[in-house]
């Protein structure tokens, strides 16, 4: 269910923004976008996508980036009530100073 950037973006080239996600998904199948595309595009949360930026960021791509850069897109995770379960959590301070074993 994952396609490429490139797929995505001819898919929706003809694309006006803001759009909701159903307007992105009869984008891509007007385009003949592939099955993979379409699914993708459906796998999105449903608001409204204001660039094709933001669809790039909800879309399940293909993992062609490196490890870093994937946790630097989860850092700019900004769409409030979608999953953030891949987003880095930061260390809780008071461990980070006391320590795992503080309990001697």
């Amino acid at each position: 269910m994952a396609t490429d950037v490139d797929r995505l973006c001819q898919a929706l080239s003809d694309v006006d923004y803001p759009a909701e996600k159903d307007d992105l998904v009869r984008t891509a199948l007007r385009a003949g976008a592939d099955t993979d595309t379409v699914r993708a595009l459906e796998a999105m949360p449903p608001v409204s996508y204001e660039s094709e930026t933001e669809v790039l960021r909800a879309a399940p791509l293909e993992s062609t980036q490196a490890d870093a850069d994937r946790a630097a897109q989860r850092k700019l995770h900004t769409k409030p009530g979608l999953s953030e379960q891949d987003k880095d959590i930061p260390e809780h301070p008071i461990r980070s100073v006391l320590g795992e074993n503080r309990a001697s």
